[in-house]
C-alpha cells in the first residue's frame, strides 16, 4: 500500500541497492531535495567535527550517523550546496547550512535526509520506522485516550496498518518540524493527531508558539513493505 505517490522530480536520490523504489521522496513536494539509502556503503567520509561526535559510539550508531549524513550531503547537492559538515546541535538536531531547512531519519535498513531552501519552506520533518507494532505499553506513553480510540477505529477499517507505529512516527515528524521553529521541547502529549486513510494526517498542538502555525501541522504517511514513513512540511506564511 502506498498512498500519495508522486512522480520523479528535482533533487538527489540515493538508492545504492538494486532498484529500490524511493520511499519518503514520494511524500514530499517538488521543492524538497531527498536522498535515501537502504544499506550502509563502506568507507564513507565524515567532515568537520562529525568524527568526534561518534568517536565513542558503538559500530551500529556510527554506521547510522555516517550514512544519514552521506544522504544529507547528497540531498544538499540537489540544491547546489556543499559538501559541508552537519554537526549535532541543540537536543541533537542537525545543524544545517544557512538558509536551509531539513530533517534526517534512520531505522533498520533505511536512511534518508530531506532539505529545502528557507525561501520555499519554513520547516520540515521526516521519520521512518519499521512497520511493526510498538512494544507493549509504549502506546499508552505516546498516545492520549482519544488517539487510542481513533487508532482502534482505523484498525477496524484497515487492519493491515500498524497504526500505533504510524502514530509514533508522525509525532517524531511533528517534533522535527516544531523544534527548529520554537527551539523548545514538544512532548508526545503536546500533539493530538488525526489520520485519514488516504495518506494524510493533522496535528493539533497543545503548546502555542508565535513561530508555529496556530492551526498546527499537516503531514502525509505511507506504508511501504517493512517501512512506515511520515513527513511534515510547514509552508511559508
Amino acid at each position: 500500500m502506498r498512498p500519495c505517490a508522486r512522480a520523479s522530480r528535482r533533487g538527489a536520490r540515493t538508492v545504492p541497492r538494486g532498484n529500490r523504489t524511493p520511499v519518503i521522496d514520494l511524500l514530499l513536494p517538488p521543492e524538497v531535495s531527498v536522498a535515501e539509502a537502504f544499506h550502509d556503503p563502506p568507507d564513507l567520509p565524515l567532515l568537520g567535527t562529525e568524527p568526534e561526535e561518534v568517536s565513542r559510539a558503538v559500530e551500529k550508531r556510527r554506521r547510522e550517523f555516517t550514512t544519514v549524513r552521506w544522504c544529507a550531503r547528497r540531498a544538499l547537492a540537489g540544491l547546489g550546496v556543499g559538501p559541508v559538515p552537519i554537526p549535532r546541535g541543540e537536543r541533537g538536531a542537525p545543524v544545517w547550512p544557512d538558509r536551509i531547512v531539513g530533517s534526517m531519519t534512520h531505522c533498520h535498513g533505511y536512511r534518508a535526509a530531506a532539505v529545502a531552501r528557507d525561501t520555499d519552506l519554513r520547516a520540515l520533518g521526516i521519520d521512518a520506522e519499521e512497520h511493526q507494532p510498538l512494544p507493549e505499553g509504549v502506546l499508552r506513553l505516546v498516545a492520549s485516550e482519544t488517539e487510542r480510540a481513533h487508532l482502534a477505529e482505523l484498525a477496524r477499517h484497515q487492519p493491515d496498518v500498524h497504526w500505533d507505529r504510524l502514530l509514533f512516527s508522525a509525532k517524531e515528524s511533528v517534533y522535527k518540524a516544531w523544534f527548529p521553529l520554537a527551539r523548545r521541547w514538544l512532548g508526545h502529549e503536546d500533539a493530538e493527531l488525526v489520520f485519514a486513510v488516504e495518506g494524510t494526517f493533522a496535528a493539533r498542538l497543545h503548546q502555542r508558539d508565535p513561530a508555529v502555525p496556530a492551526e498546527g501541522f499537516t503531514g502525509r504517511w505511507a506504508v511501504d513493505g517493512p517501512l512506515a514513513t511520515t513527513v511534515v512540511t510547514v509552508p511559508l506564511p
